[in-house]
């Protein structure tokens, strides 16, 4: 297999420290992001020579630009790129602050997308490369009290199959990572949790809270498992434009976008009472 030049963000834990210790022990070199100097030790650690370790904060524009740059001319021509920095905000939504939600989209949003900008021009001139973003299970199914979690991660998904098809005439392919519930600290000291106030909620949410807080640390997923699956697919001719990672993934994906389904179906004739009669004009 060709030896490839990755960059992803958010290295430190979770996963993308397993893609980037997937890419590293598949050979490849992986310029990965941190924010700390003691997270960029331990990261290079890992693999010296091979691992790069840079800190940033996915919310500095400049910055991402700076380092997306710094790391085409140090590492080489980045083959593949991805954009995992983000977290977990809980909370029901008439509870969230509008702060917690605006700081949700800065940084699952515009942090992955201003990496992924940063990335593209090298990528478009060379005709080739691979951008990959994760998004989540949340991304095309919603849950209770995860409003502003899911909101953004929706948002990406948007954001992702309109990019691929975008360039997929230079040879750049796009991948929205979606990974169900992984046995990392997201659903831990990873999440920001909304405080509670309005009892009215109580009934729906309290035991989705609590469960959840309980499964943290015994999920179904292995991170390294889904490691192994993002490397594989960087190595393909056709890459997936969606890649969902887990088997709860898969259950919860699948019902969701039956329910979708079922929607359109069931209202089909009054969404087609909204057009002009006599048609379009041409």
């Amino acid at each position: 297999m060709q030896k490839q030049k990755w960059l992803i963000t958010g290295v430190s834990t979770g996963l993308g420290r397993a893609f980037a210790q997937a890419a590293l022990a598949a050979g490849h070199t992986v310029v990965g992001t941190v924010r700390s100097e003691e997270d960029l030790r331990a990261f290079e650690g890992l693999a010296p020579g091979y691992a790069h370790g840079r800190i940033l904060d996915v919310t500095d524009d400049d910055a991402v630009w700076s380092v997306v740059a710094e790391a085409e001319q140090s590492a080489g021509p980045l083959d593949v790129v991805v954009a995992n920095a983000g977290y977990g905000v809980e909370g029901i939504f008439e509870e969230t602050p509008l702060a917690e939600v605006r700081r949700q989209f800065e940084v699952n949003v515009f942090g992955t997308v201003a990496t992924l900008q940063a990335a593209l021009p090298h990528m478009r001139r060379r005709r080739r490369g691979h951008l990959m973003a994760v998004t989540s299970m949340g991304g095309l199914m919603a849950v209770p009290g995860m409003s502003a979690y899911c909101g953004s991660k929706f948002a990406l998904e948007g954001i992702l199959e309109a990019l691929g098809k975008e360039v997929a005439q230079f040879g750049i392919h796009v991948t929205a990572i979606e990974p169900g519930s992984f046995r990392t600290d997201w659903a831990g000291r990873s999440m920001t949790r909304a405080a509670r106030f309005i009892d009215d909620y109580d009934e729906l949410f309290v035991p989705i809270r609590e469960a959840r807080q309980k499964a943290s640390g015994n999920q179904l997923g292995d991170p390294a498992k889904a490691g192994e699956a993002v490397v594989h697919i960087a190595s393909v001719e056709r890459p997936p434009a969606h890649l969902v990672l887990g088997s709860d993934a898969l259950r919860l994906v699948t019902a969701a976008r039956a329910a979708v389904d079922e929607d359109i179906r069931a209202w089909e004739a009054l969404s087609r009472t909204t057009d002009f009669a006599e048609g379009a004009h041409l």
